[in-house]
C-alpha cells in the first residue's frame, strides 16, 4: 500500500515548488504569473511571489499548474 500512496501522491501533488537547474527553473503549484518579460517574471503561489531575473527569459513548458523558464538566470527572489 505504501508504493500505491507514493504514486498516488506523485501525480496529484498540491505542494509548491521549485526546482533550480543551469539555466533552467521549474515551478510546480503556481496560482498565476504576475510579470513576463524577456528580463523579469513573476510567478504568484500561495503564499507569496518568486521573482526571477536574468536575459533572454522564455517558458519553455506551461501546464495549469506547472511552468518552465529557461535563459540566462542571474537571480532568484522569494518574496
Amino acid at each position: 500500500m505504501s508504493m500505491l500512496n507514493s504514486i498516488r501522491n506523485f501525480i496529484l501533488e498540491d505542494e509548491f515548488k521549485i526546482n533550480i537547474y543551469k539555466n533552467k527553473v521549474n515551478i510546480v503549484n503556481y496560482t498565476k504569473i504576475g510579470h513576463f518579460d524577456f528580463n523579469t517574471v513573476e510567478i504568484y503561489y500561495e503564499g507569496g511571489k518568486i521573482i526571477i531575473k536574468g536575459n533572454n527569459l522564455v517558458i519553455s513548458k506551461m501546464v495549469i499548474d506547472e511552468i518552465l523558464i529557461t535563459g540566462d538566470i542571474l537571480n532568484i527572489e522569494l518574496r
